[in-house]
């Protein structure tokens, strides 16, 4: 189900700008902008404005992570062609993770335009990896449905080209956990504990947050679908605080 225009203006009148504004960013003209309104409405907009959960992105979601690997396999597939199936699945994981797709979504400024709650925005919503990520999957499946394969072919590859590179040129950290250890233990003993701080969703698409504390003092914050991938998500936020852009190039590749 898609927004009706009417029906999903929020209070502010600033909806079919925030749309366009980020159809420009995007460099997709898309022809029905109330679908890209509904790819950055989170559920807890749409039950605060008694709407069905259906009017928010988590249809849009699903379709859009479908054709994310899809494209990024399909890229992949061409470029390296003597290639075994097991190196092309990892270095797929690599780039069609959460990490990638918040990264896309800041240069973005997803963050900006997405619809929330009350709620959920009083708790730093616009901010979360996790609600952001969901957010740029949801508008590739709305490219699909307004735009085609195509130009979700086109403007995917245009966005994620950096991620790609990086990938195939071994220049993405994988076990961020290991790597912040050794940078840690390089300055002195350090007690590292990871703590999960919250759960949500049901059983089979769970959400977990974790806090990464050096000496009793939060460093970091991860979301995954599963405690370990959290983890690492933490420990790479950890990272990202400590050593800045130089990450991006560090050597410690898994």
């Amino acid at each position: 189900m898609k927004i009706d225009q009417n029906d999903a203006c929020r209070p502010d009148t600033g909806a079919a700008a925030d749309a366009k504004a980020l159809a420009g960013r995007l460099g997709v003209d898309f022809a029905d902008e109330g679908l890209l309104l509904q790819a950055v409405t989170h559920s807890s907009y749409t039950m605060e404005h008694e709407r069905p959960r259906a009017f928010c992105n988590e249809r849009l979601e699903f379709l859009g992570d479908a054709f994310f690997d899809a494209v990024i396999g399909e890229a992949l597939y061409e470029r390296l062609p003597d290639e075994e199936e097991g190196r092309l699945t990892k270095l797929r994981a690599m780039i069609v993770c959460e990490q990638s797709l918040y990264e896309i979504g800041m240069q973005l400024g997803i963050g900006e335009v997405l619809r929330l709650g009350h709620g959920e925005e009083m708790s730093g919503g616009r901010q979360r990896r996790s609600l952001i990520a969901d957010a740029v999957e949801a508008i590739i499946g709305a490219m699909y449905l307004d735009r085609g394969y195509e130009t979700v072919r086109r403007t995917v590859l245009h966005l994620f080209a950096d991620r790609i590179e990086d990938a195939i040129a071994g220049r993405i950290v994988q076990d961020y956990k290991s790597a912040y250890q050794e940078q840690l233990q390089a300055h002195g003993h350090a007690e590292i504990h990871y703590q999960v701080v919250h759960e949500e969703g049901p059983d089979h698409n769970k959400k977990f947050y974790v806090d990464v504390e050096v000496n009793g003092q939060v460093t970091g914050h991860g979301t995954g679908h599963s405690k370990k991938e959290a983890e690492q998500a933490a420990a790479r936020d950890a990272l990202g605080s400590a050593q800045g852009d130089s990450l991006r190039k560090a050597e410690h590749v898994f």
